[in-house]
């Protein structure tokens, strides 16, 4: 497998629950390292651009209110197969699917407050990396 650079949040329910350790424990245990990190308050702005794929749909007006809530912590995941890796560790987008030991399984509280965001696509990783931190080398190395 490749070395690959995802992009995760995790989300102001998770922060609001200080499990950020916890969280990144397991992308540890998991073989990933953090490579770029920051806490940050977002603000309405910047949450509707990075969802501004979601602009159209029902829940997007939600979802950002739920992203401006609190701070987030956002990084820069970095291990072989480092997208696909992520997304095994998050779990279904609804806790009541996850599977038992998955972040959402463990930590969200539902399907809007699903405790952490990846990416789910090298495109798109690339894309929503740069989004966080503009000129940042996000090429596998």
């Amino acid at each position: 497998m490749a070395i690959e650079r995802t992009l995760s949040i995790i989300k102001p329910d998770a922060v609001a629950k200080n499990v950020i350790g916890k969280i990144y424990q397991r992308f540890e245990d998991a073989g990933l390292k953090v490579v770029a990190a920051k806490l940050v308050q977002l603000s309405a702005l910047e949450a509707g651009q990075f969802y501004a794929v979601h602009k159209e749909r029902p829940f997007y007006k939600d979802l950002v209110n739920f992203m401006i809530s609190g701070p987030v912590m956002i990084q820069v995941l970095e291990g072989e197969g480092a997208i696909a890796k992520n997304r095994e560790l998050m779990g279904a987008t609804d806790p009541k699917k996850a599977a038992p030991g998955t972040i959402r399984a463990d930590f969200a509280d539902s399907i809007d407050a699903n405790a952490v965001h990846g990416s789910d696509a090298p495109e798109t990783a690339a894309v929503e990396v740069a989004f966080f931190f503009p000129g940042m080398n996000v090429y596998s190395r």
